[in-house]
């Protein structure tokens, strides 16, 4: 197990760049454990197994909690052992205890790479493009050949939205699977659900404009034109639009424009300067 290329022990020296960067290749398990803790050890031996049985498919990350313990804290980690899979530079699902091998393949399956991900990944591709049909052709093919990836469902969910139908796609996203709830493609669908659904029977662009230059007290327009510019890809346009909404109408919508702000957040993966730059803004507005 030591000489496991698929096996590593962490430190605070190599954390980032096994687990936080190495997760954007492929999936981390870190398991947070300690010499004391019983059923660490029990889990231990079925991680390793599987870590040598995936041939690579995810990396094993073992964090000794009492050595590594601002680490532990970092992540909230409260008992052990505590399992968290790293997506993206960051933890999206754990497990506690020792569960068994059946529940752990479960666990691991729901966020590994799957053949018919390449299809969908094709077929967001279309998606971005405007290519709804060839994007459907795409998403059916994966179902055909993997009808149990999850993912499927999230591309039928991007597909009714894509379509207009942001009611129908608002109500299967809130009927997907728990384990998906917290997944960054849920959360930022969720985002483009919510700029959709603000575009139903909304102005042209140009017509909000026009609106916002006779009365910049229009906080339906300053709103409606945020969201166009978030379907056309203009993040930075649409948080200046709502960062304005903040600071002239909390009321409106029941704060729509913080709650825009946190969506396009999301939308971004929460992170990288545009983000830090506009929540410190957003702070500063609410504060």
């Amino acid at each position: 197990m030591a000489d496991s290329p698929y096996i590593v022990t962490l430190t605070a020296d190599n954390f980032e760049s096994v687990v936080i960067d190495g997760s954007f290749d492929r999936p981390v398990l870190v398991d947070f454990w300690a010499d004391w803790c019983a059923p660490c050890r029990m889990l231990m031996p079925i991680l390793a197994k599987l870590a040598e049985e995936y041939g690579g498919r995810f990396i094993l990350g073992k964090l000794n909690t009492e050595e590594e313990q601002a680490l532990a804290a970092q992540f909230g980690i409260r008992s052990l052992p505590t399992v968290q899979v790293f997506r993206d530079g960051r933890p999206v699902d754990q497990f506690m205890g020792a569960l068994p091998e059946p529940q752990i393949r479960e666990f691991l399956d729901r966020h590994l790479p799957r053949a018919s991900d390449g299809l969908l990944a094709q077929a967001q591709g279309m998606l971005a493009a405007g290519e709804l049909k060839r994007a459907q052709d795409l998403i059916e093919r994966a179902r055909a050949e993997d009808p149990e990836n999850p993912r499927v469902a999230l591309a039928d969910i991007q597909i009714a939205a894509a379509q207009g139908r942001t009611e129908e796609a608002q109500s299967a996203i809130d009927g997907l699977p728990i384990e998906l709830a917290h997944d960054p493609e849920v959360v930022a669908l969720r985002g483009q659900l919510l700029f959709a659904s603000a575009l139903a029977g909304a102005p042209a662009p140009s017509d909000l404009e026009r609106r916002l230059a006779a009365d910049p007290r229009d906080s339906e327009a300053r709103y409606q034109l945020a969201a166009h510019r978030v379907m056309a890809g203009d993040f930075e346009s649409a948080l200046d639009l709502l960062l304005d909404l903040v600071r002239r109408d909390r009321a409106y919508g029941e704060d729509a424009g913080r709650k825009g702000m946190v969506a396009i957040f999301d939308l971004l993966g929460g992170s990288g300067d545009l983000v830090s730059r506009y929540r410190a803004r957003m702070m500063n507005a609410l504060y």
